[in-house]
């Protein structure tokens, strides 16, 4: 009978292990491991390295763009006979296509885009003590360098041609002997589009720095951001650039970090800089040195002395500044929101100088696609 007794306590037993066996994690269940967090977006400016064909990419999801937008967007790119077309975030490429023939390596003009180019490059001789910008442009180009009394011409200084201010009469657009250079105004009273004056300021930057234009601009600019291209004539009187897509980017880079490239000083004049890319004068205060400026009350256009009310470019960031080329040649640079964008390519079907309606319809695209 005393046998018999000791049943219940090891059935009691029993039970109590089974019970916390069940309330066990068993040995084969692994936990479930924590969801992944979501990838960052960098946030600082990336420059690429210069000699290098590497260049960071961001994936436009990442940025949480609308990619369907981004389709039509290029459909509409290569409708409108794009070549190369790139778009930087943070310096990043979120997008780089090639249209209509063209390749990475493929060379193409700048038009008037390019006039950004030797904007700049006055500004790095003028920091380097070559010139002075307040100075009249005959100290560089001689008296004589137009046709119109010397009272007159003694009116017109380096900063006229840069804010195309000069005065001269413009129907004779490309030309740049004298006898083309005739008296329409007094410098700083009227503004004309004009390539003539703005060509011989790449005359006045190789007369100041004793050297050719091309090679100055190799050695102070281009080589020091990793630039290829040439500069090169279209009709035996102007100096147009041509370069790869890439390298339209690089130099939108350098100007959206404010003339440094990375932590490397390029352009230390703050106050040429800041110029470039605001109002140079009251007369178009969509235009600075040699750029245009979108977000103004009112803008003119080449070729025409009328003011339109209203900013460049509506459908654009109001901080917009662009250079702007002949057939549709766009360099964007948007400090707002970190981007460069370039387009090169065929005339889109206007065949202006240099703002178009292409540049609003495209950004319709461009504001759809990054929910601006």
């Amino acid at each position: 009978m005393k046998h018999f007794a000791s049943i219940p306590f090891i059935l009691f037993t029993f039970l109590m292990l089974s019970c916390s066996t069940d309330t066990d994690t068993p040995q084969d269940e692994e936990p479930t491991p924590d969801p992944d967090p979501p990838a960052e977006i960098p946030q600082e400016r990336y420059f690429p390295s210069i000699g290098s064909n590497s260049w960071e990419t961001i994936d436009p999801e990442l940025l949480e763009w609308d990619l369907d937008q981004k389709d039509s967007l290029l459909v509409y790119l290569e409708e409108k006979g794009t070549k190369g077309f790139i778009l930087l975030k943070n310096g990043r490429i979120a997008i780089e296509e090639y249209m209509n023939g063209h390749t990475k390596d493929s060379n193409w003009y700048w038009a008037s885009a390019g006039k950004t180019l030797t904007a700049f490059t006055v500004g790095l001789a003028q920091q380097q003590g070559h010139l002075d910008i307040s100075t009249r442009s005959s100290e560089y180009l001689g008296v004589g360098w137009t046709s119109i009394p010397g009272d007159k011409e003694f009116l017109i200084k380096v900063e006229n041609q840069l804010t195309m201010t000069s005065g001269l009469q413009d129907l004779n657009f490309d030309c740049i002997t004298p006898q083309c250079l005739t008296y329409a105004a007094d410098s700083g009273t009227r503004w004309a589009y004009h390539n003539g004056p703005y060509t011989l300021l790449q005359r006045v930057v190789s007369m100041a720095a004793n050297q050719e234009f091309d090679t100055y601009f190799d050695t102070e600019l281009k080589n020091k951001i990793g630039m290829d291209g040439f500069w090169s004539t279209t009709n035996g009187l102007n100096s147009v650039f041509f370069s790869t897509t890439r390298s339209m980017a690089r130099f939108g880079m350098l100007n959206l970090n404010n003339g440094s490239w990375d932590d490397i000083p390029i352009l230390t004049d703050s106050d040429f800089e800041i110029q470039m890319r605001t109002p140079s004068q009251d007369l178009n205060r969509s235009y600075g040195y040699l750029w245009w400026l979108n977000g103004q009350d009112s803008f003119m256009a080449p070729g025409l002395q009328i003011v339109f009310d209203g900013p460049l470019i509506p459908n654009a960031p109001a901080d917009l500044y662009a250079g702007l080329g002949k057939n549709d040649q766009k360099l964007y640079v948007v400090p707002s929101e970190e981007l460069v964008i370039v387009r090169m390519g065929e005339d889109s079907g206007e065949n202006l100088l240099g703002p178009s309606s292409f540049d609003n319809e495209l950004w319709t695209y461009l504001s759809a696609m990054m929910k601006l």
